[in-house]
């Protein structure tokens, strides 16, 4: 079975209800999405595996990826696919080592779309319409502004992909203006 971006929102919904990590998938299939344009790649697979990459976590977060592979294989969905989920906890939670190019993304863009995100709600605007690579850089070193995110896998992500850290914010904060509004980072700009 091809997956469409239908089922993944399915499934995706059928395991998660927390607004966030919704929102935090639609952020990061709108990166991949980006990135697949960019690249000139699949974007609707890039899509799909960016907006499922978490299905697992909010009902089995001590088993995150090995419950994703289960229900995934558990619905037919074709290896390539399921590999490409398990590589974004490469290191963390998973040894399946980012490969492709697909999987390079998902991996460094994962942890940066949170780092964007409250980098954005910090900001007058409240808003990804309006931000830059600088306002992330700014905030990188303070280690207890977001502290959650595992900035060495961004920088491991950067160095896969051959990208300066300022190029993966850019693409990063690019992919996210997409969906601002559904993500909730349109902000206070005007209409």
């Amino acid at each position: 079975m091809i997956p469409t971006r239908e089922n993944a929102l399915e499934l995706l919904k059928k395991y998660n209800r927390t607004d966030s990590l919704i929102k935090h998938a639609l952020a990061v299939e709108a990166v991949m999405r980006y990135m697949a344009r960019k690249w000139n790649e699949d974007e609707e697979k890039w899509g799909i595996i960016g907006l499922i990459h978490d299905l697992d976590y909010e009902m089995y977060p001590d088993q995150h990826c090995s419950m994703t592979k289960k229900i995934l294989e558990e619905n037919d969905w074709p290896e390539e696919y399921i590999r490409a989920v398990l590589s974004h906890g490469w290191g963390l939670v998973t040894d399946i080592e980012p490969l492709t190019l697909m999987e390079k993304t998902l991996y460094a863009m994962d942890e940066l779309t949170g780092l964007v995100v409250t980098s954005a709600l910090v900001r007058p605007s409240k808003s990804v319409l309006d931000m830059e690579a600088k306002s992330v850089k700014k905030k990188w070193n303070d280690k207890r502004f977001a502290a959650g995110v595992n900035r060495t896998v961004i920088e491991q992500g950067a160095g896969l992909l051959g990208l300066t850290l300022d190029e993966l914010i850019t693409d990063c904060i690019m992919g996210m203006r997409e969906v601002a509004e559904q993500i909730g980072l349109k902000g206070l700009l005007p209409q």
